[in-house]
């Protein structure tokens, strides 16, 4: 048999010099020849399963086949078995295969085929991530519903068993707890997490007790566990997020960080006294999102250019407006992430800081030690920062400070809780800034709201009723030759005819003229008046350009505008 350095040197160009290097650090430290390599970038993953293929005659698959897994053996193989020798059955074609990373794993591989009953199975080599993404991918498919487990408790009238200790658990797929209750939360959170819900909220009524996810902005009724475990599910919750649970009466904060599969989730939770129990909010934040682009946002190009020139400029305020929950943070991040380098140096000050961005300083609030926005960022101040996040203008002190740092040679970004990019300026004076400092720091305001995307799976054409056209401001000439559509609601969307969102903006430059008006009134009907006449798109009128490109409806644009 060839050794696996020879194979290497022949197939991917592994050079004599690596391989003996490599070999003296194995007679030092001992392990395989093929690790060591990969651990010193000599080669990658790959090239070395490519490698044991040729020398125990395996196919290599690149990748495996998710869709039409094998789901009938977890419940023969504990999920900790393959994680641990990365081993996992795999149906492609009609025929059965076992893929591993080691193929000198005989024992384990063995035990598997004895346990599935499955004699003379091929083997194959695979990578190590794609092992674990079908393992992960399998159990998460034959995990029972929440739905399932809640109708066991309501067969169960008399279950004492509701309630079990909790250890801190990694992954919420490894977790094999026989406890009714820690399988409904467990199952709780990974269903949430599969439909893409933002919170979950717990909500206890006179007679019963409700669980709903928002989805894409929207409540939506999810459970109805019986009122009997209420107090049980909502202890549950606290412990895992090492809250108090004999404290019932006062309201509470914490968070739990969860794995779920191949997902980092971490989960605020926050719960207020009713009269009827305790009512519990869970928002989810999954660390495995990427930070979205700025051309991802959904701007058109021309705005999107605009925005992009002004992110740049060397200083001067730009304000980002929204209700809560309109992904106000998210652009911004965008807007950070475009110009992060490590020629400026950016500081943010945020309540909380949601996402982790290398290469910028993030200081979360804490009004426990009185660590406020305006504290917080008149330290930033002597941080000699280039440019400045603030998470959110809430009062004169705060703004007062942006303002002089805006002055003082700084780019700083933030965001006011208004309706549209016209009534920040009002906001900003009705605090106390003087409308001077306002029009000599503020460059630009931009408005915007999260509209739901129509679910490509069932999107379909129709004509909609002039009324609904005038609503949104769209004209029979802005319709000629268009088409206007709606999501039908299929398996993909959970019924809902939308799948997934994007914004809608309003931008509004301070030119002069703008400019001018503010220091005679702080009217924000007049401010947006004279704003649309120099050209501005208000967010009525994209989110209706959004329409006829066939993004959104009719109904969903009406709905935020």
């Amino acid at each position: 048999m060839k050794l696996i350095g020879e194979i290497l040197s022949e197939i991917c160009g592994l050079s004599e010099e690596a391989l003996t290097e490599a070999l003296q650090a194995q007679r030092e430290k001992g392990g395989r020849i093929g690790e060591i390599l990969i651990d010193r970038k000599a080669v990658s993953e790959s090239d070395v399963l490519k490698g044991l293929g040729v020398q125990f005659g395996l196919a290599f698959w690149p990748s495996l086949p998710t869709d039409n897994l094998k789901t009938d053996f977890p419940q023969q193989v504990p999920i900790q078995f393959l994680k641990k020798y990365t081993m996992v059955p795999i149906v492609k074609e009609d025929a059965a295969f076992i893929a591993v990373n080691d193929p000198l794993a005989f024992q384990p591989l063995d035990d598997l085929r004895l346990a599935l009953g499955s004699d003379g199975v091929q083997t194959v080599l695979a990578p190590h991530a794609a092992i674990l993404s079908a393992i992960n991918v399998a159990y998460d498919m034959s995990s029972d519903s929440a739905e399932q487990v809640i109708e066991g408790m309501h067969e169960d009238e008399d279950s004492d068993l509701l309630m079990s200790e909790i250890g801190d658990t990694g992954d919420l797929l490894d977790e094999t707890s026989d406890a009714p209750i820690i399988r409904l939360v467990n199952l709780m959170l990974s269903q949430a997490v599969k439909a893409r819900a933002s919170d979950i909220h717990i909500e206890p009524y006179q007679n019963k007790l409700k669980i709903r996810y928002r989805v894409d902005g929207i409540l939506y009724d999810k459970l109805t566990p019986p009122k009997r475990i209420q107090s049980t599910l909502v202890s549950r919750v606290k412990i895992m997020a090492k809250l108090n649970i004999a404290e019932k009466r006062l309201p509470q904060d914490g968070r739990i960080e969860i794995r779920i599969a191949d997902k980092n989730v971490d989960i605020r939770v926050s719960t207020i006294p009713t009269s009827f129990g305790e009512r519990v909010v869970l928002r989810l934040l999954d660390k495995s999102t990427v930070l979205l682009k700025l051309s991802d946002l959904g701007m058109p190009k021309g705005r999107l250019r605009e925005f992009d020139q002004l992110i740049r400029a060397p200083h001067g305020i730009i304000l980002v407006t929204g209700p809560t929950g309109s992904g106000k943070t998210t652009t911004l991040y965008a807007a950070l992430s475009t110009i992060n380098s490590p020629e400026i140096n950016i500081i943010t000050v945020e309540d909380p800081v949601e996402y982790q961005i290398e290469g910028i300083a993030q200081i979360q609030v804490n009004p426990k030690i009185d660590l406020t926005f305006a504290k917080g960022l008149r330290s930033i101040v002597r941080q000699d920062p280039d440019v400045i996040l603030v998470g959110e203008i809430r009062d004169m002190e705060t703004a007062e400070i942006a303002i002089q740092s805006a002055l003082t040679g700084h780019l700083v970004f933030s965001t006011l809780h208004t309706n549209d990019s016209a009534s920040a300026v009002t906001r900003l004076i009705d605090m106390g800034i003087e409308s001077f400092l306002v029009t000599s720091s503020v460059i630009a305001i931009l408005a915007q709201r999260l509209v739901r995307v129509i679910c490509n799976h069932c999107k379909e054409a129709y004509t909609p009723d002039e009324e609904s056209l005038q609503n949104i401001g769209i004209s029979p000439e802005d319709l000629a030759g268009k088409k206007i559509y709606r999501g039908k609601g299929c398996p993909a969307c959970f019924h809902t005819g939308y799948l997934g969102r994007t914004a809608i903006f309003e931008f509004m430059l301070l030119d002069d003229a703008i400019k001018n008006l503010i220091l005679k009134t702080s009217d924000s009907n007049a401010i947006k008046r004279l704003a649309v006449e120099k050209g501005m798109v208000t967010i009525r009128h994209d989110g209706a350009q959004k329409v006829l490109a066939g993004i959104t409806t009719i109904e969903e644009v009406f709905r935020l505008t």
